[in-house]
């Protein structure tokens, strides 16, 4: 695909710098001598004094015999301390029991001395290692929130999604600094749409700049798309004339919080022909689909290094963007200003029917990614290809075949795999994820594939249960494959806590 290259940082706040771009040698040598075993770690500390100050000190001291880079760390930045709570989990209760006492837990405010950006109102965090306020985990956690009567904390974090919109022109990954280059999964209308169930339509209207904001953003640069410019940022121009989206960064370097395992994958990428610049960008940009690794986007299915993400059109993600249309279009009517309404729903139809043409697989009867560098779909079926029945984009005869895939391919003894490619990495076979058995739940569910859908919700919460009474602990994944193992895969341990994990039974459990 021939794509404008332009690396700015789309931020209406550019004197906000991620830590790699203030400390630059510093942070370099801290995370390549692996000072703290998590890169995020140092990702995440406060400098004690200013940057230009601590970068003076650290050019003429680490030339001392007695240097210590470790001190110098924790001499001159705040280091995070590891999330610690005295609860303990009482393995005796039921699974939603132990759930409910885990919000007050999870619940948090911007800290101060943190790489934090602020945000007004208090969120969920995940849990773990992650303890910002995370986009699309977001979305499922407030499903549980709505199940547990917390409404409050629906509206917070709805109000704080806005707030990051008004700010930066965008939502972040999350609230640091060093994800202000890209967003996540767009879920930001379903937020609005489950919050008008609650509070009623004028949600819609109330949000409607935000929408609005949201929509610019994945859509910037459209206009500069031609024959001879066929990408810019997240939009593509397809064979027949079609804009449709990818995910982006617009940044060509390493991510601050996986710097070590970034550079290190450089040096292997260098073996396939992939320039360091373009390596780090498609990683950033499979950061930006939240599917942190999948096979999904790599060229070859068991080499990372053949990632191409900015090549790829994924199938949920122009899902998404067509609820956010169809939100758009909704938010207008309730507006004072109408007459945009069916503007967006003529823009929605048109994305349906690119969908379709370049994301239904005829010969595997499948929704599938769309490479446009080799014009086909890619390789690997995965759990996006429900997102056209979550959004009831699939005719029933697509629908039927997708269903005869999930109940062959996909659904396991524990729930429902990610694909159905054994990568090693954790987004794949045979890790089963919360979002995941939500999305296919209710794409089954909208197509009346009523008893499918319900022996994958007794599984998936089967197996939390059988986890919780083993290790007291709800986790980010589950090998739902063979369910005496743990998930593996990934650069960082299972994490347990866990924001969505925790919602998705709940909601589960009611629905």
């Amino acid at each position: 695909m021939k794509s404008i290259e332009r690396s700015h940082i789309y931020s209406v706040v550019p004197a906000i710098l991620p830590p790699d771009q203030l400390f630059g040698p510093l942070f370099h040598d801290v995370q390549m001598q692996r000072v703290f075993s998590d890169s995020i770690t140092f990702a995440d500390c406060y400098p004690k004094r200013a940057p230009e100050e601590i970068l003076n000190l650290y050019e003429i001291e680490k030339h001392h015999e007695d240097f210590n880079l470790a001190e110098f760390v924790a001499t001159y930045f705040y280091i995070p301390e590891p999330i610690k709570t005295e609860y303990t989990s009482n393995q005796s209760l039921p699974t939603i029991a132990h759930i409910n006492r885990l919000w007050p837990l999870l619940t948090r405010t911007t800290e101060p001395n943190s790489s934090m950006l602020p945000v007004p109102h208090a969120y969920i965090v995940p849990g773990g290692r992650f303890r910002g306020l995370y986009y699309w985990d977001s979305y499922f956690t407030m499903l549980g929130l709505q199940t547990a009567v917390k409404h409050d904390l629906i509206r917070n974090m709805v109000d704080n999604f806005a707030y990051l919109i008004d700010i930066y022109g965008h939502i972040p990954n999350a609230n640091r600094s060093y994800f202000l280059t890209r967003s996540q999964p767009p879920f930001f209308a379903p937020m609005v749409c489950l919050l008008a169930e609650i509070d009623g339509p004028e949600v819609f209207a109330k949000y409607l700049p935000h929408l609005q904001k949201e929509y610019n953003y994945w859509m910037d640069g459209y206009f500069h798309l031609s024959d001879r410019e066929t990408s810019f940022r997240r939009v593509a121009l397809l064979p027949d004339g079609s804009i449709l989206n990818r995910y982006w960064d617009d940044l060509p370097a390493p991510r601050p919080e996986s710097y070590h395992e970034d550079v290190e994958m450089a040096h292997q990428s260098a073996a396939v022909g992939l320039e360091p610049g373009t390596l780090y960008r498609h990683i950033r940009a499979a950061c930006e689909s939240g599917w942190d690794f999948s096979c999904r986007w790599f060229k070859d299915a068991d080499r990372m290094e053949t990632i191409q993400t900015t090549d790829i059109i994924p199938v949920d993600l122009n899902c998404l963007l067509y609820e956010l249309e169809i939100t758009l279009s909704k938010a207008y009517n309730y507006s004072a200003f109408p007459e945009p309404s069916s503007h967006y729903l003529q823009k929605a139809e048109m994305r349906k029917n690119a969908i379709i043409k370049y994301c239904w697989n005829e010969d595997k009867q499948f929704f599938m990614d769309y490479n446009t560098a080799s014009n086909e779909s890619t390789a690997i079926m995965s759990l996006a290809g429900v997102f056209p029945l979550v959004f009831n984009i699939a005719t029933d005869e697509q629908a039927n075949h997708v269903h005869e895939h999930i109940k062959k391919s996909f659904l396991k003894k524990g729930g429902v795999v990610s694909s159905t490619h054994e990568s090693g990495q954790q987004w794949d076979f045979p890790n089963g994820w919360a979002p995941l058995q939500y999305l296919t739940y209710v794409a089954l569910r909208n197509y009346n594939f009523n008893d499918t859908a319900e022996e994958l919700k007794a599984r998936w919460m089967s197996l939390n249960d059988r986890v919780f009474k083993q290790a007291g602990k709800m986790m980010e994944k589950y090998n739902v494959v063979d369910i005496d193992l743990p998930a593996g895969g990934g650069e960082y341990p299972n994490q347990d806590g866990f924001g969505w994990t925790n919602a998705i039974y709940q909601w589960m459990e009611k629905n």
